[in-house]
């Protein structure tokens, strides 16, 4: 009683946007705060639902204990008291709009919140072991040191622990409004000369640096996370009802490969074996297809994201989410440790862009765009248009066509370009 309802049920396609198309959002730069810029958000428009979506904005993190009423903070006035960090995050949909649509509207809340609550830690030369800051154990301030507990690492964990909030959220909006879908999730978050970017899904981020081009996120997909979801298969038998096998084959077995001997893998194993095939071997696996055909159950091409609490493997009550995981992987980059160039940008794009086109690609087209377009005010938001279309196959002026052999994209494309140094820019 008295839950703030985040989303109403959908109204007409026609209402929801493609994404949040600009919106001011900072440069990235070590050693200063950084500046605001537009940026913007493309959407390739190949569903009618519009399931990317888009969010950028600053969080202000104020110091506050754990249990502070709500109805206190504005007591808190101190502007000492707080720290500025900066947000860009693109959800891709699946299913749906509206799990993308809950996400980028609370997920950046769940990251505030839950880095508010180590805000006392991650401004401290090392994290104490009591918020307090007492020393209950003598072996107190040494565990911390043996562990190696950095002030990154509670960032970290609050990253962690804000998805797993909004999952949560997702999944109770969607059962009172009678929805269901899910989402993919990737954020990136500049903090204290740090960038942070978390990704659950698909989608990807990337430094394109003047020399080099450093991957931010690795993609989640049944193949890549085939031994946790086989070893989650393992420990608990009855989630695949007796439907699935947790093996993996080369291909479907036939009821011709029982008592044959054929190639396998299990949980534990990262190369290859022979198994004496049984007639539990012949169900459906778990992990089944290879690339973009691979599916999680039969049914999601996807092992992380948010959303997705109600979907069930079809004609069956087994349900996906228990394999589908809304923890994201986090990686950080330290601008105090690299010497950031003009043209130095980051890039987060939907699985549609990465689908096409590859990192060195997308580093070739950005240079060289970048290069020759130095007096153009919009030249990053012109970037993340020329990254779209030649992700679709179209023509922009009389270059970055895709050659005829290459198939173009009709999946939902969006893209943030974001400047890494600080420079009054549209991003």
């Amino acid at each position: 009683a008295g839950r703030r309802q985040l989303l109403a049920p959908a109204p007409s396609p026609r209402l929801w946007p493609a994404a949040r198309r600009s919106a001011r959002t900072p440069h990235l730069v070590a050693g200063a705060a950084p500046k605001a810029a537009l940026g913007q958000v493309i959407n390739a428009e190949k569903s009618e639902f519009n399931e990317d979506q888009a969010t950028c904005c600053q969080i202000s993190i104020r110091r506050r204990e754990l249990g502070l009423e709500e109805d206190k903070e504005w007591l808190i006035l101190c502007s000492t008291q707080f720290l500025t960090g900066y947000y860009w995050a693109l959800f891709d949909g699946h299913g749906g709009p509206a799990a993308a649509i809950i996400a980028s509207n609370y997920l950046h809340y769940c990251i505030k919140q839950k880095l508010e609550e180590v805000a006392g830690a991650i401004t401290e030369a090392h994290p104490p072991m009591h918020m307090s800051g007492r020393c209950v154990c003598d072996s107190d301030p040494q565990f911390v040191e043996e562990k190696h507990i950095r002030v990154e690492d509670m960032v970290v964990g609050a990253l962690e622990n804000a998805f797993q909030e909004c999952d949560e959220v997702i999944g109770q909006e969607m059962e009172a409004t009678g929805q269901t879908g899910g989402c993919t999730a990737l954020a990136a978050l500049y903090l204290q000369g740090k960038l942070y970017v978390a990704n659950a899904g698909d989608s990807r981020a990337i430094l394109v640096l003047k020399d080099t081009v450093v991957p931010m996120s690795c993609e989640f997909t049944p193949e890549t996370e085939r031994q946790r979801l086989q070893h989650l298969a393992f420990l608990f038998p009855k989630l695949l009802d007796g439907e699935f096998t947790r093996f993996e084959f080369p291909r479907r077995l036939k009821g011709d490969d029982v008592g044959q001997k054929v190639l396998y893998r299990d949980y534990f194993m990262e190369g290859w074996g022979y198994k004496l095939v049984e007639k539990a071997d012949l169900k459906y696996p778990l992990v089944h297809g290879h690339g973009k055909q691979a599916r999680l159950l039969g049914t999601l091409a996807v092992s992380r994201g948010l959303g997705d609490h109600q979907l069930k493997v079809i004609d069956t009550n087994i349900e996906v989410k228990p394999f589908l995981s809304c923890i994201p992987k986090v990686n950080i980059f330290d601008f105090a440790l690299h010497d950031i160039k003009e043209n130095d940008v980051l890039i987060m794009a939907t699985d549609g862009l990465w689908d096409i086109l590859c990192n060195k690609e997308v580093a070739h087209m950005t240079r060289s765009f970048l290069a020759e377009n130095r007096t153009d005010p919009h030249r990053f938001s012109e970037l993340a248009k020329c990254l779209v279309y030649r992700a679709r196959g179209k023509k922009i002026g009389h270059q970055w066509m895709l050659d005829d052999s290459r198939e173009a994209s009709y999946d939902d494309i969006s893209v943030f370009v974001i400047p890494l140094h600080n420079r009054d820019e549209d991003c």
